[in-house]
């Protein structure tokens, strides 16, 4: 009786060492990934992923990229494994990940399955306010090893947060559109981290009610709700504003606040018979983009007479 009292208390104890050697970390989908050890040999499925494994310390460990993955600059070194719309499964493989890092609304599924049914651990992420980068970086920074500088990432991306709520605080409320695509017009709902940011500037978004992430909407809804500002993402020149000058009973037209942000990837292609529109943001531009809007809705408030001399301190320019 004492020789199986002995084993069982041997075996809890193998049990629990074991238990305690795993990394369990879930993520943005709700899935526990179980890792036997921290991850050497990661590769990064979206642009704003690869950001984010370098600021949580692994960088090291990216052994791949996709197209468009540009920050830091180290990153412009990898492989590319393909881009948003088509990854190249042989290539990928090649390099023999232990850990994939994808978007999960920007990577096709089609893709994944493969990947999936091979036993490659994937985690999924989509922070959608800019207060869950924190910690996406630390849930990272675990399944790297390297929970050290993944705290401290995300302490200091909490802090600068923190001080850009307290300084727009008392901003007024400006009604935004955000455009992200304009054949077919597509805008953003108030789910999406981008309204976030807006939100942190005073902004609010016209069509921040709609159910659907990424919908399409009219020019004639466009008009009905009459934003005040009209933003679109950096999708090269003026990313499709220039057609609303058609329409100067907007309140953005009249007054010629028409904007574009250069921190955000639009990534626009098809897959079969259906259109697949997606926005990633670059985490760590996106708190200096936010600072841009910020700015930028603060010199809408400045007497005409002072903007052309003010209008030097505000990056982000009609």
């Amino acid at each position: 009786m004492k020789a199986l009292f002995t084993l069982l208390v041997l075996c809890g104890l193998a049990v629990s060492a074991v238990a305690q050697a795993t990394i369990q970390v879930r993520d943005d989908a709700g899935q526990l990934l179980v890792l036997a050890a921290p991850a050497r040999r990661v590769v990064s499925l979206a642009p704003h992923v690869t950001e984010l494994l370098f600021a949580a310390g692994g960088g090291n460990q990216v052994v791949g990229v996709v197209s468009h993955s540009d920050y830091p600059p180290e990153a412009q070194k990898l492989p590319q494994v393909g881009d948003n719309r088509q990854v190249d499964l042989e290539r990928l493989l090649a390099l023999k990940p232990d850990l994939l890092v994808v978007w999960r609304h920007g990577n096709a599924q089609r893709q994944l399955e493969p990947l999936r049914r091979l036993g490659i651990p994937l985690f999924y992420s989509e922070p959608a306010t800019l207060a869950a980068i924190p910690d996406t970086l630390i849930r990272l920074g675990s399944l790297l090893g390297t929970s050290a500088q993944a705290q401290l990432a995300a302490g200091q991306f909490s802090q600068q947060l923190d001080s850009l709520r307290r300084q727009y605080q008392q901003a007024r409320p400006v009604r935004v559109f955000y455009q992200v695509w304009d054949k077919p017009l597509y805008t953003l709902n108030g789910q999406h981290i981008v309204s976030d940011a807006l939100r942190v500037c005073g902004g609010v978004n016209v069509f921040a009610n709609l159910p659907v992430t990424a919908p399409t909407v009219t020019q004639e809804a466009v008009i009905a709700a009459n934003p005040e500002v009209i933003i679109a993402g950096d999708m090269g020149g003026r990313g499709g504003l220039d057609g609303w000058q058609r329409f100067p009973q907007l309140t953005a037209v009249r007054q010629q606040l028409l904007a574009t942000l250069r921190h955000l990837h639009t990534l626009h292609h098809t897959l079969g018979k259906e259109i697949v529109l997606a926005l990633e943001p670059e985490p760590g531009c996106l708190l200096e983009t936010t600072d841009e809007v910020c700015q930028f809705f603060a010199w809408l408030d400045l007497p005409d007479a002072l903007r052309p001399y003010l209008g030097g301190m505000v990056t982000l320019r009609p």
